[in-house]
C-alpha cells in the first residue's frame, strides 16, 4: 500500500521503516542544528520525539532555524516544532519539554524510554551530562559539535569524538570526557578552521539584544556571540539525523 514513506521504504526496507516507526528519539536543543534534526526525523518515519528546548523563537533565528519564520518570533521552538511534525506526519507521538537540559533536571527525563539520543545544545555540561546519562542508561547518543563562525558545510564529518581535530568544542569535549573515563561518542563535527565574527557593535545581539519576552538567556549574558549561515547547522542536522536513521533501522 502506497504510504507517504513509501519512496523512504524503497531504498530502507519494510522491516527498517518498522522499526523507525517504533522507536523514541530524543532530540535535545531544538535550534538550527536540532530542528533540522527534527524535520529529517519526522520525514523518514520516527514514530515518537521528544523535543527539549526553553528557547523562544528570535528575529535573529531567522537566518538558519527551520522553525523560525515571521509567524512564528516568540513562541517556544518546541511548540513550532511539534506542529511542524504533525503536520507532517500526524500519527508521531511528540512529547515537548520546555526547559533547557542541565544536571540537576537530568533525573526528570525517561532516558530508559529512549531509544536515541540527539545532543544538539549548545553547553559543554549540558552535553557532557548529557552523555554521562545515555552511558549509564545505555541508550545511543550522537553529539553536534561546533556550527557556528562556519561558512563551508562540505567540511562535517562524521567521528569518535577521540578522532577529530579543529573543532575547538571537540577539542574541550575529549578532554573533558577522557577526565571521566568515557571511551567512545559518535559526533558530527567540522575541519574548517573557525571564523571571527565581525565586531561591529551595530549588528551584535550584545548590545542589541532582540530575544522574545520572557526568554530565559539574553544575549547579553552570553559569553561570545557566534556567526551563522542557513547552509551549515543545516547541514550538520541532516548528517546527525542520517546517522540516527540508518542506527534505528540497522541500515549498512
Amino acid at each position: 500500500m502506497l504510504t507517504q514513506f513509501s519512496r523512504t521504504e524503497l531504498l530502507l526496507g519494510k522491516e527498517a521503516m518498522q522499526r523507525l516507526e517504533g522507536a523514541r528519539v530524543a532530540v535535545f536543543g531544538i535550534g538550527g542544528v536540532g530542528g533540522y534534526v527534527c524535520e529529517a526525523l519526522a520525514r523518514s518515519g520516527v514514530g515518537a520525539l521528544d523535543l527539549v528546548d526553553d528557547d523562544k523563537v528570535c528575529l535573529t533565528n531567522l537566518n538558519r532555524q527551520i522553525i523560525a519564520t515571521r509567524k512564528t518570533v516568540g513562541r517556544y521552538k518546541t511548540e513550532v516544532m511539534k506542529e511542524r511534525i504533525l503536520d507532517i506526519n500526524p500519527k508521531a507521538k511528540v512529547e515537548i519539554h520546555n526547559c533547557f537540559f542541565l544536571p540537576e533536571n537530568a533525573d526528570e527525563f525517561p532516558f530508559e524510554e529512549y531509544d536515541y539520543i540527539v545532543d544538539a545544545v549548545d553547553t559543554v555540561t549540558a552535553k557532557i551530562s548529557l552523555v554521562m546519562k545515555a552511558k549509564e542508561c545505555n541508550v545511543p547518543i550522537i553529539s553536534s559539535m561546533g556550527a557556528g563562525n562556519k561558512l563551508d558545510a562540505s567540511q562535517f564529518k562524521v567521528a569518535d569524538i577521540y578522532k577529530t581535530k579543529v573543532c575547538p568544542l571537540a577539542k574541550v569535549m575529549r578532554r573533558e570526557l577522557k577526565k571521566r573515563g568515557v571511551k567512545k561518542l559518535k559526533v558530527v563535527y567540522s575541519e574548517e578552521q573557525p571564523t571571527r565574527p565581525k565586531e561591529d557593535m551595530s549588528i551584535s545581539c550584545r548590545t542589541n539584544c532582540v530575544c522574545p519576552p520572557g526568554a530565559k538567556h539574553k544575549c547579553t549574558e552570553r559569553r561570545d556571540i557566534p556567526g551563522s549561515v542557513a547552509f551549515v547547522p543545516a547541514v550538520a542536522g541532516l548528517i546527525i539525523a542520517g546517522e540516527v536513521v540508518k542506527d534505528l533501522g540497522q541500515i549498512g
